[in-house]
C-alpha cells in the first residue's frame, strides 16, 4: 500500500553544515528571511537574477499552504561556493484525477483500483508531493549555481543536495517525484549524468530566443531585415495598436493599477496548457519594490483602459520577458499579443542588448517575429511504482505540441 503525502507543516528539517562529501557541506533554509543575505550574494556572484536574494525574497511571498520553498548554501569548507534552490508543490488528486483516468482503466491491478478509488473520494485533498529543483513560475536553468571548475563535481553536489531534501521531505514510500529543470542540451542536459542518478528525461515545449544582429538604430531597421511578406505583416500589426497609448509605469503606478494587471495576467493565465503556479495580485507591485532595478513594466491603454502589458527584465546582454497580460476580445482587433512581442525587440535595441529571451509557448508566433527555438529538457525521479503511474500520463501532457517553424527574414538576411 502507497502513503499519501503528509500536511506541510513548517519546521527545520535540516541541520547547519550537513556533509556531502570531502570538505563541501550545505545549509538549507525553510524561509528567505533565515538566510544569510551576504553568504547567499558572494555564493551566486551575481550570475542569475532569477536565483539572486532579491528576487527570491519577491517570490517567497507567493507561498501558500500547499507550495513553498528551500534554499540551500554549499560550501567549500566555510567558504560559500553555489546555491541551490526548491520548490515544493503539493497536488490535489482532481488534478491528477483526469490525466491517469486512462492509464487506471488500463491497468487491471488492485493498487491502481484502490488509487482511484481514493480520488474520486478525495478530489480536494493532496495526493502527491513534487519537489522541483528550479523554478516553476519561469522557464530557464534556474535551479542551481555552483562556483566549480569540473561538471562532474558540479552534478554530484547537487545530486547529493537533492537526495538529503527529497529525505527531510519524506518521498520515499509516498506518491512524489523529483523533477529538476530546465536545462539546454548544451548547458547542463547531459543526459549521461542524469541516467547515473536513475532520472527520467523529458522534453518541454523549447525557449524562444532571438538573436539580434549588429548595428540596429530602430525597430525600423529590423523590419527591414523581413521578407516582403512579413514586412508588409509586421505594418499591418504595429499599425493596428497605433490608437492604443504605450506608457511605462513607474513603481507607484504598478501599485496603483494591481488589480488591471491581474486580470490581464490572469487571462493569459487561464489559456494555459498547464496551470502550475498562479501568481498573486501583490507580485508585480512587490517587484516594483525590490532592489531589482532591472525590472520593467510596459502598459497599453485604449481610452484610458488598460488592455495589455508585458514585464521584463534588462540582463547583461539580454532582454528577459516575463509576465505579459492583454483582453483576449480585443486582441485580434488590435494585434495585442504581436505588439508586445515587438516592444521587446524595440527594448532590446534600445538598450543595446544583443538577445531577447521570449521564454515558452506560442513558439509559432514566435518564429514570425525571427525568434529561433532552443530545445528544454526536464529530468525527473517518481519514488515508487504509483508516482510512475501519475508521471507517465503527466509528462506526456506537457510534451511539445506540434507546431510549423516561419522564417520571416530575407534569403540573404
Amino acid at each position: 500500500m502507497f502513503l499519501l503525502c503528509d500536511k506541510i507543516i513548517a519546521r527545520n528539517i535540516l541541520k547547519p553544515n550537513r556533509k556531502l562529501f570531502s570538505h563541501y557541506t550545505f545549509t538549507c533554509f525553510e524561509d528567505i528571511a533565515e538566510v544569510p543575505q551576504t553568504e547567499w550574494s558572494t555564493a551566486l556572484r551575481n550570475n542569475n537574477v532569477f536565483l539572486s536574494y532579491e528576487y527570491l525574497s519577491v517570490l517567497h511571498q507567493e507561498k501558500t499552504p500547499h507550495f513553498r520553498f528551500r534554499y540551500v548554501i554549499v560550501y567549500n569548507r566555510s567558504t560559500p561556493i553555489g546555491v541551490v534552490y526548491f520548490q515544493i508543490n503539493d497536488f490535489s488528486a482532481s488534478l491528477f484525477g483526469e490525466l491517469v483516468d486512462k492509464q487506471i482503466k488500463e491497468l487491471k491491478s488492485k493498487k491502481a483500483s484502490v488509487f482511484q478509488k481514493y480520488i474520486e473520494k478525495n478530489e480536494n485533498e493532496t495526493i502527491m508531493r513534487l519537489v522541483t529543483c528550479g523554478n516553476n513560475f519561469i522557464s530557464g536553468e534556474h535551479g542551481f549555481y555552483l562556483d566549480v571548475n569540473s561538471k562532474k563535481t558540479v552534478f554530484k553536489l547537487v545530486e547529493g543536495v537533492i537526495d538529503c531534501v527529497s529525505r527531510a521531505e519524506k518521498l520515499r514510500g509516498r506518491i512524489s517525484a523529483i523533477l529538476v529543470k530546465d536545462f539546454y542540451e548544451e548547458g547542463f542536459g547531459d543526459k549521461d549524468c542524469w541516467y547515473c542518478t536513475r532520472f527520467i528525461h523529458f522534453n518541454v515545449e523549447p525557449n524562444m530566443i532571438i538573436t539580434l544582429p549588429a548595428n540596429l538604430n530602430d525597430l525600423n531597421d529590423y523590419i527591414n531585415l523581413f521578407s516582403k511578406k512579413y514586412r508588409k505583416r509586421s505594418r499591418h500589426i504595429l499599425k493596428a495598436s497605433e490608437m492604443l497609448v504605450k506608457k511605462r509605469l513607474k513603481g507607484e503606478e504598478i501599485v496603483k493599477y494591481k488589480l488591471e494587471l491581474y486580470e490581464l495576467y490572469s487571462q493569459v493565465f487561464d489559456h494555459a496548457k498547464f496551470k502550475l503556479a498562479h501568481l498573486s495580485a501583490d507580485y508585480f507591485p512587490d517587484l516594483a519594490k525590490s532592489q531589482l532595478d532591472s525590472f520593467f513594466i510596459d502598459a497599453w491603454f485604449k481610452d484610458d483602459k488598460m488592455v495589455s502589458f508585458s514585464s521584463g527584465f534588462y540582463l547583461e546582454n539580454e532582454v528577459e520577458a516575463h509576465y505579459i497580460g492583454f483582453d483576449y476580445n480585443l486582441n485580434k482587433e488590435y494585434e495585442l499579443y504581436q505588439t508586445i512581442l515587438y516592444s521587446y525587440i524595440e527594448q532590446a535595441i534600445i538598450h543595446q542588448k544583443n538577445k531577447i529571451n521570449l521564454g515558452r509557448t506560442a513558439s509559432e508566433i514566435k518564429t514570425t517575429v525571427g525568434a529561433r527555438a532552443h530545445e528544454l529538457i526536464c529530468y525527473i525521479k517518481p519514488q515508487n511504482t504509483v508516482s510512475k503511474l501519475i508521471l507517465k500520463p503527466f509528462m506526456q501532457f506537457l510534451q511539445p505540441t506540434a507546431w510549423v517553424p516561419r522564417n520571416p527574414f530575407k534569403e540573404e538576411a
